[in-house]
């Protein structure tokens, strides 16, 4: 079996985020469920190393909702919409902490918080693939280049 990392990103409504992460190259498998303090809405995103690297993920993910939202994203508001990297070891804290810079210096004003992974809960199976599941699509997940 291949080499295997995990990352961990909310950035509002699960869904939206699993969706889109679900697709890109070197990811695994994606798993909606929760973390941290106001049980933010989380993706377990685990990905094969070798084809794709955590600052290649993290980059998408800020680039597929909007980091400037504070405990919010879109019409969705609420404490667990928070946007946040819970990183799993010193290496991912420090390439969060490079892009959340390079953002601020392009004038973003970065709201996404940096919290060291903690118990992940996965959400019920309802919530596991859900666009895929309802033949809908995201409505606050767009992709929007920033880097």
């Amino acid at each position: 079996m291949a080499d295997q990392d995990k990352a961990y990103f909310a950035g509002g409504c699960f869904w939206g985020v699993e969706y889109l992460f679900k697709d890109q190259k070197g990811v695994l498998s994606t798993t909606a469920g929760y973390m941290g303090d106001g049980h933010l809405e989380t993706v377990e995103v685990v990905f094969d190393p070798a084809k794709v690297d955590f600052e290649t993920l993290t980059r998408f993910f800020f680039e597929i909702h909007d980091p400037t939202q504070v405990k919010r994203q879109g019409p969705d508001i609420g404490e667990q919409y928070q946007s946040a990297i819970f990183y799993v070891d010193d290496e991912q804290k420090q390439i969060a902490n490079k892009l959340i810079d390079t953002l601020k210096n392009k004038g973003y004003k970065v709201a996404t918080i940096l919290k060291k992974a903690e118990k992940f809960y996965p959400a019920e199976d309802y919530h596991q693939d859900y666009y895929e599941k309802t033949g809908k699509t995201p409505y606050c997940h767009f992709y929007t280049k920033r880097f």
